[in-house]
């Protein structure tokens, strides 16, 4: 199992299991969090699922495709940490990613 450790907009900090291979949305679905809408399902298709990336795993994480960054661009909040939950494959090296819903306290 992969551990996320996630903060909710109220600044709760949560820690989330997923399997490796699914995506860090899944896990946030899975966990019941507030907050993600994820309209499209995670098309990469509404940006609904922007996250902000702890800075120190911002590089170990693959680049954003053309079309995330599209989607971005529509996001609010958005900084060089912002990423869609839809599009971070977990991996055992993401291992203790850290994240946070866009304006976490």
């Amino acid at each position: 199992m992969i551990e996320i450790n996630f903060t909710e907009a109220d600044g709760n900090r949560r820690i989330l299991s997923a399997d490796p291979g699914s995506t860090l949305l899944n896990a946030i679905l899975g966990a019941g969090i507030k907050g993600i809408v994820a309209e499209c399902g995670g098309g990469c298709s509404c940006g609904t699922c922007h996250v902000h990336v702890a800075l120190d795993w911002t590089g170990r994480l693959p680049a954003p495709a053309d079309d995330e960054t599209d989607m971005l661009s529509l996001a609010e909040d958005v900084t060089e940490q912002s990423r869609l939950a839809c599009q971070i494959r977990l991996a055992p090296e993401l291992n203790g990613l850290s994240v946070a819903i866009p304006g976490a306290a």
